[in-house]
């Protein structure tokens, strides 16, 4: 049993994010792959005003944006988007074998 957890955290792969916003308060990473969750994954800023996150997802297409001080932002770095159902768009990344 214990082969398998390590076989299948061994498939993760490594996904960093960034979003420019000295003037953010809070800053989180959310998508498909966290269930939308709000709060799973909040974001550290550094010195220069660049909030950070990286997570661990298995191989497959994932939609997300970052929720800043309570208002849904698109990433600026990523110009990959799919349409969400309330009519305004997601970005999307995809991790490969």
């Amino acid at each position: 049993m214990k082969s398998k957890k390590v076989q299948s955290q061994a498939s993760k792969r490594r996904v960093s994010f960034t979003f420019y916003g000295p003037e953010a308060t809070d800053v989180f990473l959310v998508g498909d792959f966290n269930q939308w969750n709000e709060k799973a994954h909040p974001m550290k800023m550094d010195a220069k005003g660049v909030w950070r996150k990286s997570i661990f997802v298995s191989p497959g297409a994932y939609e997300y944006k970052f929720r800043v001080d309570g208002a849904w932002e698109n990433d600026q770095n990523n110009e990959m988007v799919c349409e969400n159902s309330f009519g305004t768009h997601n970005n999307l990344f995809v991790v490969h074998h």
